[in-house]
């Protein structure tokens, strides 16, 4: 789009508990003997799983009795002499990206996977969730199941009524794991912090993890209109923003350049090279799976040059017959029937709750006299809301006329922050939430004018989140390192934080990534280039606190986790 031309106290530890001998336990029957060993916040004999010293914990020798892991019956055996043992450190909190908010420390030797452990859940709507960690981590899917076995890795919901619907608990406790939460959502997000705690052979340590987000909307923007990305690529992204916890992921699809999605429709508007419905259910269906959402954009009035390649006489002319680029003609009621045809159509293909109408850069509004320039705009506009309309009335009635059709569908909208606009008669849809990227437009009004009239607001900052393809207008390709040390989502304009006190109202953010110049880099060179500000910017919607590590430390964090 040219918008992309423009330009918390630590946990104290208690005192390490020394080496201690056990008692005799013949008087022990063989239940009791099982319970002592058993306990997962004290002293263990012995982690039942090898020789391997835990993360986090005091050196461990290797003993010859029972271990918690045993059966019954040979737990009833008592040991020829007493064992030696070993207190366990008292664990730390598990390093994640992003960072869990809250850890309570216990001793324990945590918990790893192990071939033929199980993942069981407590409810039949999480086997999902449950198959997919079982696969990532080797473990065996064993379905709803009530008993419980050592090693367990289960999942559950709980009735936290008013929770998070996104938080989640892990306790890691007695050799076992659960993981609970109020929705499937909270649940996922639990086994994505279990995922990387035993990245690479690690153990989840013992204790409590409890987390949440702090916004409820976090995304990441992909251009596929002026770069093909292949599915295959788009589906790695698709992996790679769950495993990070982000919940959307917005598909440009339609801009001057080319349309890229396959339309029944309007046939004649798509690029050759382009994704196949069937293609795309297969992304829509992945990111479901993965708890994220596909957020749609046909970007209108403006950025329509591809459809308008097809449909020449619907392109907006000025008064000397010169066509303006990406402009459609909003006074033709053709134009308007061309687009709710794509809507609708396209409402179908993408299910999720949310849809970008655009509305940004429509060029009729750039000129110093939109009336005289687009006489026929300005005629339409008069007819249909009186003599005092203008240009900006009729192209805020077209957002709210195409926001007519998207609602029908049951869709939250979305609108680039320069679709909105000052002194009209004809006030934007109430519901519409604002995308704010930029303070560059013509008229810019700064993000506390939004926020004060209530609007709410996403954060697509172009200082901090615009990566954008060969780098032109002044745009340089974001850091991590910026975004993890200087932004925060109350940063939607430049570099400066708008009030505290409407921080409610900004639902969260966006990576995005506009291919401006589509040549300037591959798909890997794209990957490699937004690696770092994805994980950054999911720190920071996640929570946005000054971050426990510094940049070195989370860039290795990253490294490590792969």
């Amino acid at each position: 789009m040219s918008r992309h031309r423009h330009r918390r106290p630590a946990p104290k530890t208690e005192p390490r508990r020394g080496p201690r001998r056990t008692v005799a336990l013949r008087a022990l029957t063989a239940g009791a003997l099982v319970a002592a060993l058993g306990v997962g916040l004290g002293v263990w004999a012995s982690s039942g799983e090898g020789s391997g010293t835990p993360a986090g914990s005091a050196a461990s020798r290797q003993t010859a009795g029972t271990s918690a892991g045993d059966s019954v019956a040979s737990a009833a055996v008592p040991p020829a002499a007493p064992t030696p043992s070993r207190s366990y450190a008292l664990s730390t909190a598990p390093r994640t990206i992003p960072a869990v908010r809250a850890h309570t420390p216990a001793r324990g030797p945590g918990w790893r996977p192990a071939a033929g452990r199980r993942v069981v859940v407590s409810d039949a709507g999480l086997a999902d969730e449950g198959r997919l960690i079982a696969g990532e981590l080797g473990l065996t899917y064993a379905g709803q199941k009530n008993d419980v076995r050592a090693g367990d890795l289960r999942l559950a919901l709980n009735d936290d009524e008013g929770a998070n619907p996104e938080s989640y608990t892990m306790t890691v406790r007695g050799g076992r794991v659960t993981v609970s939460g109020p929705s499937d959502a909270g649940v996922f997000y639990g086994t994505r912090t279990l995922k990387q705690e035993v990245h690479g052979g690690g153990r989840a340590p013992e204790g409590v993890v409890r987390d949440q987000p702090a916004k409820p909307q976090r995304g990441f923007t992909l251009d596929i209109a002026r770069k093909y990305f292949s599915p295959a690529w788009i589906e790695d992204r698709v992996r790679e923003l769950g495993d990070l916890k982000y919940n959307q992921l917005g598909l440009h699809f339609s801009d001057d350049q080319s349309f890229r999605i396959e339309s029944a429709s309007h046939p004649e508007i798509v690029a050759r090279q382009h994704l196949t419905k069937a293609q795309v259910k297969k992304i829509v269906d992945l990111a479901a799976s993965r708890h994220i959402t596909v957020v749609p954009e046909i970007d209108s009035p403006g950025h329509l040059g591809a459809v308008l390649a097809a449909h020449p006489e619907l392109q907006l002319r000025n008064v000397n017959g010169v066509a303006t680029r990406g402009a459609i003609d909003i006074s033709k009621e053709d134009s308007a029937n061309l687009l709710d045809d794509l809507l609708d159509e396209y409402a179908d293909v993408f299910p999720g709750a949310y849809w970008h109408l655009g509305g940004d850069e429509y060029q009729a509004l750039t000129v110093s006299s939109p009336a005289a320039s687009y006489p026929q705009l300005a005629a339409a506009a008069h007819a249909r809301y009186g003599s005092g309309a203008g240009v900006a009335d009729l192209t805020t009635g077209w957002l709210n006329d195409r926001a007519d059709t998207v609602r029908a569908h049951d869709r939250t909208m979305r609108v680039w922050n320069d679709g909105f606009f000052r002194g009209t008669s004809v006030k934007p849809a109430s519901d519409l939430v604002v995308a704010y990227w930029t303070g560059k437009e013509i008229g810019a009004r700064p993000p506390a004018e939004y926020l004060g009239a209530g609007r709410k607001v996403l954060n697509y900052n172009d200082e901090y989140l615009y990566y954008v393809l060969g780098e032109p207008n002044g745009f340089a390709y974001p850091t991590g390192r910026r975004i993890y040390e200087q932004w925060t989502p109350r940063v939607l304009r430049g570099t400066t934080p708008v009030a505290a006190k409407y921080d409610r109202q900004i639902l969260g953010g966006s990576l995005s990534v506009w291919c401006d110049l589509a040549n300037s880099q591959t798909q890997a060179q794209v990957a490699a280039g937004i690696r770092m500000p994805l994980r950054a910017t999911s720190q920071k919607l996640w929570d946005a606190g000054t971050p426990g590590l510094s940049w070195t430390q989370f860039t290795a964090l990253a490294n490590r986790l792969g």
